[in-house]
């Protein structure tokens, strides 16, 4: 496996310093935030280390020229929009950020482009499915068309209220994992696998990788607490960041360790990208650097 982080975390950096960094660390590989120029709209959206819009030929070059000076590889690259969301304007300017990301991974040679299936949040998630199969299939074919596979991350996107009640990404457990590779069944549509989402989900977090190993593209690292107190006095159907805190690799209920081996097991050799969330590691630029040595120190205990 090729150990590597999120850029997201450096968005005060550029493409060239957020390699660099990563080259400093020893580590294999970043997946590079494709957001377009702009406000972001949550916390560690918005980041923008390859402009998709109007990438061409020569911006792809001097790309490539900066991974191959740092001899860091481009896990993926990574957008994680509302594709579905329930204004058919505003899912349209999402959909259409997927395309050009896509199209820049074709040029770059990147493998993998990461993002969320979307969801409307008010309803559930059979009455999303048809808009799944209208906006899916095609962008599906799409990237098959340019040679690109799609990892789906399972993170609900299900933390605050006005994600209430069904979070905005559709694809958060096996049983909806399981649906949209029946109904989609392409070989390029796949999952970005972050396991921590499970746990706070109340899940077994090693038990999906038998079912799902050829569907895995790539792998988030990041841990999470679950603060028995508060979910003992809120309940489950409390905001989750009512009663759960993302963390660094290490810091939380994960038993790296343990997921590691499965991984292995199951034949994944593809990489391992360290997602910094924790808010004890956002104090300054050295504190979130800080984060990703430390997480990669813990992890490489469990790497060759």
């Amino acid at each position: 496996m090729k150990l590597g982080f999120v850029s997201a975390i450096l968005p005060d950096l550029s493409l060239g310093e957020v390699l660099e960094f990563a080259a400093a660390e020893g580590l294999d590989c970043v997946e590079v935030m494709c957001w377009p120029k702009g406000k972001a709209e949550r916390r560690y959206a918005g980041v923008t280390h390859i402009d998709a819009a109007g990438f061409g030929r020569a911006e792809a070059d001097a790309v490539c020229e900066a991974a191959a000076t740092a001899g860091v590889e481009l896990s993926g690259l990574g957008y994680y929009p509302n594709p579905l969301a329930p204004d058919p304007r505003e899912a349209r300017v999402y959909i259409e950020h997927i395309k050009k990301v896509i199209r820049a991974a074709e040029l770059l040679g990147v493998g993998v482009v990461n993002t969320f299936i979307g969801r409307d949040w008010t309803r559930s998630v059979d009455d999303n499915w048809p808009r799944f199969r209208q906006v899916w299939r095609p962008l599906v074919r799409f990237a098959a068309d340019h040679g690109v596979r799609i990892g789906i991350e399972n993170c609900p996107m299900l933390f605050t209220r006005d994600e209430w009640p069904g979070g905005k990404n559709l694809a958060h457990s096996p049983a909806v994992w399981r649906r949209m590779f029946s109904e989609i069944p392409d070989a390029n549509f796949g999952l970005n696998y972050d396991p921590s989402h499970l746990v706070w989900q109340q899940m077994d977090y090693t038990r999906p990788l038998w079912e799902f190993r050829e569907r895995i593209f790539h792998v988030h690292a990041k841990d999470v607490r679950i603060d028995r107190h508060r979910l003992d006095d809120a309940g489950i159907l409390a905001t989750p960041l009512e009663f759960h805190r993302p963390k660094l690799p290490g810091l939380g209920e994960i038993n790296w360790g343990r997921f590691l081996s499965v991984l292995g097991d199951v034949g994944y050799r593809g990489p391992v990208c360290i997602e910094v969330e924790d808010r004890a590691y956002e104090g300054s630029l050295e504190d979130r650097k800080r984060a990703v040595r430390q997480s990669a120190a813990h992890l490489r205990n469990f790497l060759a």
